[in-house]
């Protein structure tokens, strides 16, 4: 199973691509897609689109998985956050591909066993369960590889518990 991991942003979005073989997990790709802060919210959009796009093109990933919005102070920023979202969910809608989303609880629970982990422990977890020689940077793209790992338990779980009725 191929999945793509995408931490939704407009200036930044971190995107993790995750292989998982059985209980093994490997990192293909991980970066981030930056649009500049000059163009027009449409135009930052149509290149964050394409840049998933080509993601899922060179990857052909099997899930896409994004973090759940829960709450920003600033209502601006929460807007332009939920658009960026919007993209992930239209690529994985035109390709095909299930959607899954993620609270950040969930997320730092499947990555660390504790809900309360700070950046700093889901980061130095993602590199260990990855194997990785160092922390994924920048964080945007370390998160990403965290949504898609949290996936990858999800989707482990839910095969069990459709097997066993």
């Amino acid at each position: 199973m191929i999945i793509l991991g995408v931490d939704p942003g407009t200036a930044t979005m971190g995107y993790g691509v995750l292989e998982k073989t059985g209980n093994r997990y490997r990192a293909l790709a991980c970066g981030v897609l930056e649009t500049p802060k000059t163009d027009p919210a449409h135009e930052r959009l149509l290149q964050l689109y394409r840049g998933l796009h080509a993601l899922c093109e060179t990857y052909q990933p099997d899930a896409l998985a994004t973090e759940q919005l829960l709450f920003q102070t600033n209502r601006r920023t929460a807007i332009a956050v939920a658009r960026a979202a919007g993209i992930a969910l239209l690529v994985a809608a035109e390709q095909g591909i299930e959607w899954r989303e993620y609270t950040p609880l969930q997320v730092k629970q499947a990555v660390t066993g504790y809900g309360g982990a700070d950046k700093k422990q889901v980061q130095t977890m993602v590199q260990r369960l990855l194997g990785l020689e160092t922390v994924p940077k920048p964080d945007d793209a370390a998160d990403a590889l965290a949504i898609a790992i949290c996936h990858a338990h999800h989707a482990a779980m839910n095969q069990l518990v459709r097997g066993t009725q």
